[in-house]
Order: C-alpha cells, then structure tokens, then sequence
C-alpha cells in the first residue's frame, strides 16, 4: 500500500537526484512495543514507559520501560523498529543489516526482517511476543537488500520481587557494546545504533546490569504510523 505507491515515484527521484552529497534524512516509519501481550504504538505507550527523551520523527533518543514485579511474576518486553534512511533519493529498498557478537543472558531473541509488508514475519512476531518469540536471524544480509526493520524482546520470570528497567537508545554514533544490530543503507553516510540496557534493582536494594546490554544499529527513519499499512499482495 504505502510503500508501493511510492515505489515508482522513489525511482524516478533517484534518476534526477543530484550527484552532489548532502546530509541524510532519516525518520521513523513504524514502532511498537509489547508489554505482557499487549502491542502499543508510540501515540499509545503505557504510564510505565517514558519517551521523553525519543525524537518521535527520527527515531533518534532515548525510551526506557520500568516495572516492579512481584515474586513469581513473568514480564515480557519487546520492541519494533522500521526505520529509512534517505527514502526520497535512494528508495526503502536498498538496505541490509548486520549483527554483532551473541548475546549474552537468557530470555532474549532477536531478528532483523523485512517488515511484513513483502515476505518478512518479524511483525507477526512482535505481535505474538513471547508466544511466538524472535527467530535470532537476520533475513536481510549484504547481498540480498530490501527493506530492513529491527527488533529484539526478553522474558524473564522473577523469584522474588524486583524494579525492572529496560533502556533502547538509537545513535548515529558506534557503539561498545559486543551486541548490536544494524541497518545499512548503503547510499548514504548515516547509520544508527540502538543500544539496550536491562537493569533489575531488588526492592530496597541497588540495581544490577544484566547481561544482555545490546545495541541494534538501524538505518534510515520516516514518519510514525498510528495504525499499520501493509503492502498489497
């Protein structure tokens, strides 16, 4: 739908872009969050979760999700992003993406998809978290471009009370972190990185870095969708 009709209108674009380089423009076309089962957009995100610090047209910033749980409790987080980097000039359809080193701690899953419009289920898993978890592939490597979308979820169930926070931050900048996940776009200089921390404080005490610190490096942002348009068969 969306993306279709601006197939042929990207391309004649990209045949009468200047040579010259400029400045990429990035934005976010899609996010989601799911909570326990429950899917929330940006324009939606519960009390619990703070956006503050996100730039909800770039998709750029910080978004941090905080809950206690009691003993026994399961909490399931997952997040969604489908981002494009100079859209306009070089298409949606150019891009791949990378991972970095395993991560560590369990309860994770990850995947780098096409996002549902064409072939991809990455969305359907979102959707389904943490009955249908992320399949901790990347659909979208170097050599096979398309259009990339991130995700990455956890599921813990806790043995006594505890503050959980989970932390996504997107950067243009490189990351430390052993893992990450990134989308390319390789007609243009920007790149990004989204870097999560998951942190667990037990009630009255400090709280402790868990394993699973990661960074999901996406390319290229659009406008945010309050409701989701997939692409014609």
């Amino acid at each position: 739908m969306r993306k279709v009709a601006v197939v042929f209108s990207t391309l004649l674009l990209v045949c009468l872009a200047s040579s010259t380089a400029s400045a990429a423009t990035i934005g976010l076309f899609e996010f989601g969050l799911n909570v326990n089962g429950t899917l929330f957009t940006l324009a939606t995100l519960p009390a619990a979760a703070d956006a503050s610090a996100f730039d909800p047209t770039t998709g750029l910033g910080k978004l941090t999700y905080t809950k206690t749980v009691a003993n026994g409790e399961t909490l399931s987080v997952a997040v969604f992003f489908d981002h494009e980097i100079d859209e306009a000039t070089n298409t949606f359809f150019n891009e791949y993406g990378v991972k970095g080193s395993p991560i560590e701690g369990g309860g994770w899953s990850w995947e780098i998809d096409e996002p549902g419009y064409s072939f991809g289920d990455i969305y359907d898993h979102l959707t389904g978290f943490p009955g249908t978890p992320f399949d901790d592939t990347n659909a979208v490597p170097a050599g096979s471009e398309d259009d990339v979308s991130m995700a990455i979820g956890h599921t813990r169930t806790y043995g006594e009370a505890f503050k959980v926070t989970y932390t996504f931050e997107l950067t243009g900048q490189p990351t430390a972190a052993a893992f990450w996940l990134k989308q390319v776009d390789p007609d243009s200089p920007a790149e990004i990185y989204l870097t999560t921390s998951y942190t667990t404080q037990p009630i009255g005490g400090p709280a402790i870095p868990e394993p699973g610190t990661m960074v999901l490096l996406l390319s290229g942002l659009g406008v945010v969708a309050a409701a989701r348009f997939r692409k014609s068969a």
